[in-house]
């Protein structure tokens, strides 16, 4: 199972059972578990690195240390052991977003990663389009009005327009992710590139709308709760828990698994749903505004 999956998820099953059978393990005659530091002790990496290997985004260089953990936390099963094993050596292997990784920022090719082993995602953005849903020449625009600010060069746009596209593939392949978008009003007035490609964007949302798996809703300009900042939850079924991803003031990425803060954005994305437009009224909203172009 673990070499059909992505690496960025192979990463983040290896952290959660290493995770789960260090919290879960005895501790000599009281049980309990072990604390990151008391499990780092007598290894070659450190409790921040453990901390990382956990979430996700390290995995181990050395497969002795992973032994001597798997030992550690009273494992014995040579089955179990081989498997996280293997599980390590897979995860380290590069992927598809090697390439791109320098030109995301901090804590994004975690979530990007993950986007290909979700079943189904929310999706919310205030101010633009929604990534996956984005045409190639409005990711174009939307990043050169951003090129002089953030420095960019031609081929670091290029290189990001092109991530942007391979992105949305998860909702072309065979098993497409459910998605539910719900994009503000001002996401749909805000002009990107031009009247050509914001008419090529309506068009494109509203065939997107048309798809079985995918749900768009337009929160418009009235009184309703509506979040302040765009977020995105990832829901793997049984795989793996759900995840919610925020991007910060400082333009980094924060993602989270604990049960609480995706319960809050789950509250925050209902209560949006209930606000926005129904999903059938989206073509019509977005033919008004071509109308107006």
């Amino acid at each position: 199972m673990a070499a059909k999956r992505g690496r960025t998820a192979q990463r983040l099953e290896l952290g959660l059972q290493l995770r789960q059978l260090r919290e879960n393990c005895g501790l000599g005659d009281r049980g309990g578990g072990f604390t990151r530091k008391q499990a780092a002790q007598g290894l070659r990496i450190s409790e921040a690195s453990l901390q990382r290997i956990e979430g996700g985004s390290l995995n181990f260089r050395n497969v002795g240390d992973l032994r001597k953990l798997l030992d550690k936390y009273g494992v014995t099963d040579e089955n179990v052991i081989e498997a996280l094993i293997s599980l390590n050596r897979e995860s380290n292997n590069h992927d598809w977003l090697t390439q791109y990784r320098g030109l995301m920022p901090a804590g994004m090719p975690g979530f990007v990663g993950l986007e290909p082993e979700a079943q189904s995602m929310k999706a919310y953005h205030p101010t633009l389009v929604y990534g996956l849903l984005q045409t190639e020449r409005y990711a174009l625009a939307l990043h050169q009005v951003h090129k002089s600010i953030e420095e960019y060069t031609s081929e670091v746009i290029r290189n990001s327009v092109a991530l942007r596209m391979k992105r949305q593939e998860v909702l072309t392949r065979e098993n497409p992710v459910r998605l539910h978008a719900i994009l503000g009003e001002a996401a749909l007035r805000y002009p990107v590139g031009g009247d050509e490609v914001m008419h090529e964007q309506y068009e494109h949302l509203c065939e997107l709308s048309d798809w079985d798996h995918v749900t768009i809703q337009v929160l418009p300009f009235r009184p309703s709760y509506r979040s302040s900042s765009d977020f995105a939850v990832l829901d793997f079924g049984d795989q793996l828990p759900p995840r919610v991803q925020a991007d910060s003031a400082w333009g980094s990425v924060s993602t989270s698994d604990k049960p609480r803060e995706v319960d809050r954005f789950n509250r925050r994305f209902a209560a949006m749903t209930a606000s926005a437009l129904p999903p059938e009224e989206t073509p019509q909203f977005l033919h008004q505004l071509e109308r107006k172009l």
